[in-house]
C-alpha cells in the first residue's frame, strides 16, 4: 500500500499541475458548468479513450494519458461543484478566481478521493493492479452511465451510492490507469 500511496500522489501532482496551469489560462470558466455537463465532458474523454483503444487510430494527436489526466481533473471539478451546489455560480466563480482557494478546493477533493481509495484498496486487495486498462476504461464508462441515470432522476437514488461517490470512483480509476502507464513506461 505504501507503493500505491506514493504513486497516487505522484500522479495527482501531475494532474494538479496541469489543472492549475489551465486555471491560469482560462480562469474558473468551468464554474458555469452544471454537474451533468461535467459528466458529459468525462463521457467525451472516456469515449475517445475507448475509440483509441479499439481502433489504434489517433487523428487528434492527444494520447490516452492526457485524456485520463483530464478525467481526473474533471472529476475534481465535479466534486468541487457538488460540494458547492448551494452557492450561486457567480459567487463560486469569484471564489475560484483566487488561486489559493482553488488549490485548496482541488486538494480537499482529491484528498477525499484518496481516503476513499485507501479504504476500498484495503478491502479489494489492490485488484486494480491485475486489471487491463481497457477494463478500467469500461468501468469509467459504466460509472458515467450510472451518473447520467442518477442525474436524470435529480440525484435521487434508492439503494446506490450517490453522485459524489461515482465521481470519486472515476477519479480513482483514472489514477490507477495513470499509475499502470507510468509503470509500463519505466520498464
Amino acid at each position: 500500500m505504501e507503493k500505491t500511496t506514493r504513486q497516487y500522489h505522484e500522479v495527482i501532482a501531475t494532474c494538479r499541475s496541469l489543472f492549475l496551469k489551465k486555471a491560469a489560462d482560462y480562469g474558473p470558466s468551468w464554474t458555469i458548468l452544471r454537474l451533468p455537463s461535467v459528466t458529459d465532458q468525462i463521457l467525451i474523454k472516456a469515449e475517445r479513450i475507448r475509440s483509441l483503444q479499439e481502433t489504434g487510430i489517433n487523428k487528434v494527436g492527444e494520447d490516452e494519458k492526457g485524456e485520463f489526466i483530464a478525467i481526473v481533473n474533471y472529476c475534481a471539478i465535479a466534486l468541487i461543484l457538488f460540494k458547492n451546489q448551494d452557492l450561486a455560480r457567480a459567487d463560486l466563480n469569484l471564489q475560484m478566481t483566487d488561486i489559493d482557494t482553488l488549490s485548496k478546493a482541488y486538494d480537499a477533493n482529491v484528498q477525499w478521493a484518496f481516503e476513499t481509495m485507501e479504504r476500498k484498496n484495503h478491502d479489494y486487495g489492490e485488484a486494480w493492479r491485475k486489471m487491463r486498462i481497457s477494463s478500467i476504461t469500461d468501468l469509467i464508462l459504466m460509472k458515467i452511465n450510472r451518473l447520467k441515470q442518477m442525474e436524470d432522476n435529480d440525484g435521487v437514488v434508492k439503494v446506490s451510492e450517490g453522485v459524489d461517490a461515482n465521481y470519486i470512483d472515476m477519479l480513482n480509476y483514472a489514477v490507477f490507469v495513470l499509475i499502470k502507464m507510468a509503470e509500463a513506461e519505466a520498464k
